[in-house]
C-alpha cells in the first residue's frame, strides 16, 4: 500500500509525495524548490508519512472486513 499526494497547476504535476520514497519530489523548476522546502520541514514531512497509516491502512481494513 502506498500513499501518493500530487500537486498540479494547469494540468502539470509539479510535486509529488510518495510514502514509499518518504519525501517530496519536484518535476518542474518551481516544483523542485517547493519540494526542497517541504522536505526541510520535519513536522510537515512526518505528517505526510503518517497519512499512510491514517488514510490507507484504515480504509483497507474497512474494505477487506466486508469481503
Amino acid at each position: 500500500i502506498e500513499y501518493i499526494r500530487s500537486s498540479y497547476f494547469n494540468k502539470l504535476e509539479y510535486t509529488r509525495f510518495s510514502s514509499s520514497v518518504g519525501k517530496f519530489v519536484g518535476f518542474t523548476e518551481r516544483g523542485v524548490k517547493i519540494a526542497a522546502d517541504w522536505n526541510n520541514d520535519a513536522s510537515f514531512l512526518s505528517a505526510m508519512k503518517a497519512q499512510k497509516e491514517a488514510v490507507c491502512l484504515h480504509n483497507v481494513q474497512i474494505k477487506y472486513s466486508n469481503v
